[in-house]
């Protein structure tokens, strides 16, 4: 992480470390690559949150205290989809296929005890989704985050703005394999990681110039 140490704007970006059978994580391996970087007057600062239930949320909310930053934005694996996914809620629960990289894997257990069912983020999704078509860049908004530990990292992200931050914007992207990891798994999509990057810069920049959304079919069916 790079702590902040002047007085620019700041934009915070986190990308978790491996997990599963996987030796790296795509999201990572690109939100690194934006630290430092300057976008619409905007220091990016970067993190690598651990794949482990709770921790990550203290990790995130530790950086968030530091930076004081306008945009959180979290990157996260989604092995299998093909495009980038901007997350529209996440829910109040951890039900885990697998168990996180400290051995834990909590089963229907809410993330917060007394908190809400779900939290929606406040980014202009629509519009970054709408830049990202105008860049050529598959997209889509994705209307679950999981149960694993994207979503608990998004709901605890969300939680913490809403009890702490009038103006702070938040939410998560889940992105596909890099193609040295497709090349493992039989028939999974990929994309690559310049654009991946050239996905967070237009969606962050959108994050920054843009208030409210815009009303565009963007559902599904099923």
């Amino acid at each position: 992480m790079t702590k902040s140490t002047s007085s620019m704007a700041c934009v915070l970006i986190t990308g978790f470390a491996p997990f599963g059978s996987e030796t790296i994580n795509p999201s990572w391996q690109a939100v690194q690559k934006l630290d430092e970087t300057i976008i619409m007057k905007h220091k990016i600062c970067t993190l690598e949150l651990a794949c482990e239930f709770n921790t990550s949320i203290s990790q995130l909310i530790n950086a968030i205290e530091s930076h004081n930053p306008a945009v959180v934005l979290c990157i996260g694996q989604a092995g299998g989809r093909s495009e980038i996914s901007i997350e529209r809620i996440a829910i109040n629960v951890d039900d885990a296929r697998i168990k996180d990289n400290a051995g834990k894997q909590p089963v229907d257990t809410p993330i917060e005890k007394n908190g809400p069912d779900a939290y929606f983020t406040n980014l202009p999704i629509k519009r970054m989704l709408q830049a990202l078509h105008n860049s050529n860049i598959p997209a889509a908004i994705s209307n679950t985050a999981g149960t694993y530990v994207c979503n608990h990292v998004m709901y605890g992200l969300m939680h913490y703005i809403n009890d702490h931050y009038a103006v702070m914007k938040g939410g998560f992207v889940h992105i596909p394999y890099l193609p040295s990891q497709a090349v493992h798994h039989n028939g999974a999509p990929s994309m690559c990681e310049d654009t991946v990057i050239s996905a967070l810069k237009v969606m962050i920049a959108q994050a920054l110039n843009n208030n409210n959304d815009v009303k565009i079919t963007a559902g599904t069916t099923h």
